[in-house]
């Protein structure tokens, strides 16, 4: 017991820390992978990969020990049966060896039904993905349907490979339950035609070996198939970890390059604060070099320090690209880029991560207040800073939910000023404010003081901007058109892209330098004019902490899950479960009686059919058992992901504000596989094993009266065991799915701005944070580990007591002229071979029973997110199939507000838009 409980727990410790590493060279990965890279990998399949593949992985190290001692544990058995029963033991093991071939084909058939449905597993989370971070534009365009079937097309396609890979576990199944009674069948008859008396010794010892051969005979299948997901997942890893990371190479602060380069023009005073390209042509894919996928052609630009550079052009003609290309995001088809000096990105679309908005400009660099309240002022933030309950220290929600398209603007403008870089590279920001604050954003932030001396990359189409460049450069089509200064480009075509009016455009960029506007009057127009300050109450901290529950599963949700299945189906599992149990206990207590029956070797044939009965009969029901369970898990699978879906796409965009979608997504992919796979296989289990235990005590307590003395004390001992070990477990297990949700949530965040973190080199900063949760992470599993070995230890300690009890009183009651009967050989040998197993029974049933309702949390975490309140949908007219046949716009005394609990934002508000009249607001 003691060995087993230190190998038990050195290996799942081993596993343990190959998850935490592999988990943590997959999110390093990621932060590694450049944007054309990273396009050979959807969202859904990287996070599959954390979430599934790294387990699927680790559990090699199970596998492979047990394919060497499994065979072992059957050859050791196979040589003691021969002593009992010389060689008809091969009868038995002719059945095994004929389902050798079968098991072979049955794990082949489900690795390919497996690696199927991992492809369409990957596909449905991406496309919840796609639907989480879109939810209000599906939600405004009443998309509600559209996505709905989306979703069930490819979980449809799931479920197909799913029932395919446990229809044919179901089988396997069968094959483990059925093949320790055919082995016994087939063994007695023909040790029993072979003209061979059946005793007590002979056949109880032999009941023993074949209960020992069972575990290993029957969890080869398990062990292949185990071993083949390990490849399967290994395999996924391996493609995505052997894809070439962000080159650093094209991006070398390479001075003698650099030098020699300008070496060449002597009007130029060499300074390694530059960006050089090269006769560059770069492609958004890193596997194909087809002409029609190059976005960036032939590249040639010398960008000094100091300077201030607009790029121009058309929408599409490579502007973010060639400053994607910069950071190293593109794959370089030919060419070369050196950059030397620190950079900083602030993209078209704003990336913000979950915290507070000082989280969100520092980025893990060290706090300087003079430089920060600087910035704060460059952007505007002090205003709407001085609006927040929390001042910077307000909770931004999931991608700056709590904040306007303006703010998240700004507030990657400051991160970037304060980040103090070398070269600055802004993505089209100044679309995203209205002129007042493009104007003083210009003024104060990308033309302060703080950007003195450094080199400044723009595109954009904001004339200011252009006009107030020292360098210009036009794109169209990939190509650089032309690159000059200012005064160049008033003189060319190009100047004519906007059609500005220059002189007005000079005139407001000169008055601008000599006059910017007063902070009040900035102020207000930020206030009222663009709306880029949120409500006070809209400040509040939405992103609410994710919960958890306490104490026992609830009845009410093994009702739900009862309920996903059918409870005919579950009706008809259980009457399998019992009948298969009694007819195999049957089959035990039948060679008893032939054991102990004086007749003759006559009434061998009578014997044998009844004892063939009792098998095909086991074999029947073991069938129904095995295949009920699997449609039943199946009809679970399939009903409580379309309620999970539907309540989801009907419930409020608050909800969505209140909880990150990482934090959704680990439901519908670690909790939901849950559900599709690990419950219906650890229920099964859970059923076998209670009916197991329950025959197991009947046939000790009928073949050995003086159990039943020790019964109550050993039930009051057990109860108190498993009280401790099932709050605690319980309770971890819940613990343990909190702590997974912020790696999720941080895996999804690190998706979204991994261009943004390499671009700051802030890749070690998010590392170190990813360790800090996952090492939480780890110490919930470790202690959800260590539990487990300590129930284990004290069962197989409890389980040894029982079966020295049992020989003591045999014995003693055999030498003793006692009148109590403690049975005839034939039940004493029963019930010392039924005493051999109570021991994997107890354990057994007791961890299925703890894995069962830990398992079940998954289906509690699911039923959460079924329950949540939906949007309420008022007004029960339909309009006519011809609505709407002109855009009229009609509010009659309508009251908003954003919450329920918050005042509301507009009131009694009533106005008419007629069809075809425009209004500016």
């Amino acid at each position: 017991s003691f060995l087993d409980t230190q190998y038990s727990f050195r290996l799942a410790k081993l596993k343990l820390m190959l998850r935490s590493s592999m988990m943590g060279i997959v999110y390093r990965k990621c932060l590694c992978l450049s944007l054309s890279e990273r396009s050979r990998f959807s969202e859904g399949e990287i996070q599959t990969f954390m979430s599934v593949d790294v387990d699927r992985t680790v559990n090699i190290c199970n596998n492979l020990h047990d394919a060497w001692s499994f065979p072992l544990q059957i050859g050791l058995a196979l040589y003691l049966l021969y002593t009992q029963v010389n060689y008809a033991f091969l009868s038995g093991l002719a059945i095994t060896i004929i389902l050798i071939p079968v098991n072979k084909w049955i794990s082949t058939r489900i690795a390919t039904a497996t690696q199927k449905m991992m492809k369409q597993k990957d596909e449905r989370i991406s496309c919840a993905g796609e639907l989480l971070a879109h939810i209000r534009t599906v939600k405004m365009y009443s998309w509600d349907k559209l996505f709905t079937q989306r979703l069930n097309k490819r979980r449809e396609l799931e479920v197909k490979h799913l029932a395919t890979r446990k229809y044919l576990d179901a089988w396997c199944v069968y094959f483990w339950a059925t093949t320790p009674t055919l082995f016994s069948l087939f063994t007695f008859s023909i040790f029993a035609i072979m003209g061979h008396s059946l005793d007590a010794a002979t056949v109880f010892t032999c009941v023993a070996l074949f209960n020992t051969l069972i575990s290993p005979l029957n969890s080869l299948p398990w062990v292949i198939n185990g071993m083949i997901d390990s490849v399967i997942s290994s395999r996924r890893l391996h493609n995505y970890l052997s894809t070439p990371e962000h080159c650093s190479s094209e991006l070398t602060i390479s001075s003698d390059i650099v030098k020699d380069d300008f070496n060449r023009n002597t009007e130029t005073i060499y300074d390694p604060t530059t960006v050089i390209i090269r006769n560059l042509c770069c492609s958004w894919s890193s596997t194909s070099t087809v002409e029609p996928q190059i976005i960036l052609r032939d590249i040639s630009l010398q960008l000094q320090k100091g300077l201030f550079i607009a790029i121009v052009g058309e929408v599409g003609s490579g502007k973010s690209s060639l400053l994607n290309s910069i950071i190293g995001e593109m794959s370089v088809i030919s060419g070369s880029i050196n950059s030397c000096g620190s950079i900083a990105y602030v993209p078209q679309v704003p990336w913000i991560l979950s915290g507070s908005l000082r989280d969100n400009i520092l980025l893990g660099k060290g706090f300087d207040t003079r430089r920060y309240e600087e910035v704060i002022q460059a952007c505007t933030l002090d205003v709407d800073i001085s609006t927040m309950i929390g001042g910077d220290m307000s909770h931004i929600g999931e991608k700056g939910l709590n904040l306007s398209g303006g703010q998240r603007a700004r507030l990657a403008l400051a991160r970037a000023l304060y980040h103090d870089s070398d070269v600055y590279l802004f993505d089209d920001i100044l679309s995203a404010v209205d002129s007042e604050v493009a104007s003083w954003i210009l003024e104060k932030a990308i033309m302060g003081p703080q950007m003195k001396r450094k080199t400044q990359l723009l595109s954009t189409h904001n004339l200011q901007a252009i006009y107030a460049a020292d360098m210009i450069v036009v794109m169209a089509n990939g190509f650089v058109k032309w690159f000059g200064t200012l005064d160049s480009f008033l003189a060319t075509p190009y100047s004519k892209i906007s059609n500005p009016d220059s002189s007005s455009a000079v005139s407001a960029t000169s008055s601008q330098k000599n006059k910017g506007p007063s902070t009040s009057e900035f102020n207000t127009k930020d206030v009222l004019d663009n709306g880029s300050v949120v409500d006070q109450e809209e400040q509040r901290d939405q992103t609410e902490a994710e919960g958890r529950k306490e104490g026992k599963v609830e009845i009410i949700v093994y009702k739900k899950y009862a309920t996903l299945a059918g409870w005919s189906m579950v009706f008809l599992i259980f009457v399998s479960a019992f009948l298969m149990q009694a007819s195999r206990n049957g089959n035990d207590l039948w060679l008893t009686y032939w054991v102990d029956s004086s007749s003759g070797t006559n009434n061998t044939r009578f014997y044998l059919t009844i004892l063939a009965g009792f098998g095909i009969i086991n074999s029947f029901f073991t069938l129904g058992r095995a295949f009920s369970f699997a449609y039943g898990g199946l009809c679970a699978a399939i009903q409580i992901h379309a309620d999970l879906l539907g309540s989801l796409i009907g419930a409020p965009v608050s909800f969505f504000d209140q909880n990150p979608s990482g934090r959704i997504l680990n439901r519908l992919s670690s909790d939901l596989y849950t559900v599709d796979d690990s419950l219906p296989f650890i229920l099964n289990i859970f059923v076998a094993n209670f009916f197991g235990l329950l025959g197991t005590l009947v046939v000790l307590c009928y073949s050995q009266v003086t159990f039943l003395l020790i019964l109550v004390p050993l039930w009051l001992i057990y109860s108190k065991v498993q009280f401790y070990y099932r709050s605690t477990s319980r309770e971890v297990r819940r613990l343990d799915s909190v702590a997974r949700s912020p790696i999720y949530s941080s895996f999804t965040e690190t998706l979204d701005g991994s261009s943004t973190i390499r671009a700051f080199q802030k890749e070690g900063f998010f590392l170190e944070r990813f360790i800090q949760q996952l090492t939480l992470y780890q110490n919930t599993s470790y202690s959800e580990l260590t539990a487990s070995l300590w129930l284990s230890l004290r069962l197989q300690l409890l389980a040894g007591l029982i079966i020295l009890f049992i020989a003591v009183i045999s014995v003693v009651g055999f030498h003793s002229n006692s009148p109590v009967k403690f049975g005839t050989p034939g039940l004493v040998g029963l019930a010392l071979s039924y005493a051999a197993p109570v021991v994997s029974l107890l354990n057994s049933f007791l961890t299925t029973f703890t894995e069962t309702e830990k398992e079940m949390i998954s289906v509690e975490r699911v039923v959460e997110y079924v329950g949540i309140p939906q949007e309420e949908l008022q007004g029960s007219e339909s309009p006519d199939r011809s609505w709407p046949t002109e855009g009229k716009i009609e509010f009659e005394h309508v009251t908003l507000r954003y919450k329920a609990d918050l005042p509301p934002a507009l009131n009694e508000i009533s106005f008419h838009i007629e069809s075809g009249m425009q209004r500016l607001e």
